[in-house]
């Protein structure tokens, strides 16, 4: 009877010690998750802080008419010609035509930057050859070339998708130059003795280490479109897109519809770093 008893008194122990330690490891669980959420938080606050200190200084020179409103209009002036013109439409219209122009130079620099930064970098031919003419195509500003794509191409669309284009193409050339370069030629040597070779060895070895500096290249790229994008507006295409509407606040003298369209620049530049940040986490999952 007692040896039974004892059992059960030890078996109620267990059951109480697998509860008590069941009970701190969701405790600990708790608070890790609890950590992690302040954390977050912790990070998204100073920029949020530090745009409402910008605002808060924008509005008191407006308001205590320290700066010219011609100069910089007032926030609230800036807010109603941005709601102005997102109710009515005006601004959806040509924020899809940047968008497209944009988006499709930067997948034309994209299909072109990736073969030619390998071949680069795996042919000393290639290298030899084209290594000058691609350093000086980095060196002339995109806004010197937007009056020689006018007079040849005329106005429209394509003149501004090849500047968006050019833009992308150098910094991708480059970064992935850099990335099939630094791998180690230890790590080739060993998967050629295990018979990768060709477009295996490109696709499970070379492509996933020299994915970094690709992606690096992606999301600087993709955000430097936008840039093209204004760029080839200002010269090609002066009735359409958000480089149509600067140009417009600009001869109008409008100030407010000026900074209003900045802002959706700014929005779509983020926009687009913030797509970037979700292909990069996809390449994590992938690779």
């Amino acid at each position: 009877m007692s040896a039974t008893t004892s059992r059960t008194d030890g078996a109620q122990l267990d059951v109480r010690k697998n509860r008590h330690a069941g009970s701190s490891t969701s405790s600990r669980k708790n608070a890790r998750s609890a950590w992690k959420k302040f954390n977050t938080i912790w990070n998204l606050l100073p920029p949020f802080v530090l745009g409402a200190l910008i605002l808060l200084a924008w509005y008191v020179a407006t308001a205590t008419g320290r700066i010219n409103a011609f100069i910089l209009p007032p926030p609230n002036d800036v807010f109603a010609s941005l709601v102005d013109g997102l109710t009515s439409g005006l601004y959806w219209e040509h924020i899809l035509i940047t968008v497209q122009e944009s988006l499709l130079g930067f997948l034309l620099g994209v299909i072109i930057a990736l073969p030619l930064g390998y071949g680069v970098a795996k042919s000393r031919f290639l290298a030899n050859m084209l290594q000058p003419y691609l350093s000086a195509g980095q060196a002339i500003p995109s806004i010197v070339l937007a009056p020689f794509l006018f007079l040849w191409f005329g106005i429209g669309s394509l003149p501004v998708m090849i500047i968006c284009m050019l833009i992308v193409l150098f910094p991708m050339v480059i970064n992935t130059v850099f990335g099939v370069q630094t791998i180690e030629r230890e790590l080739l040597d060993a998967a050629r003795l295990e018979g990768a070779s060709g477009l295996s060895l490109l696709a499970h070895i070379e492509f996933p280490l020299a994915l970094p500096a690709v992606l690096a290249a992606v999301r600087t790229g993709l955000t430097l479109s936008i840039t093209g994008a204004l760029v080839g507006e200002f010269f090609c295409s002066p009735d359409r897109g958000l480089g149509a509407l600067i140009q417009m606040a600009l001869h109008q003298y409008n100030m407010a519809f000026m900074f209003a369209t900045v802002i959706i620049l700014a929005c779509l530049a983020a926009l687009y770093y913030s797509a970037t940040w979700l292909l990069v986490k996809l390449a994590e999952v992938v690779y």
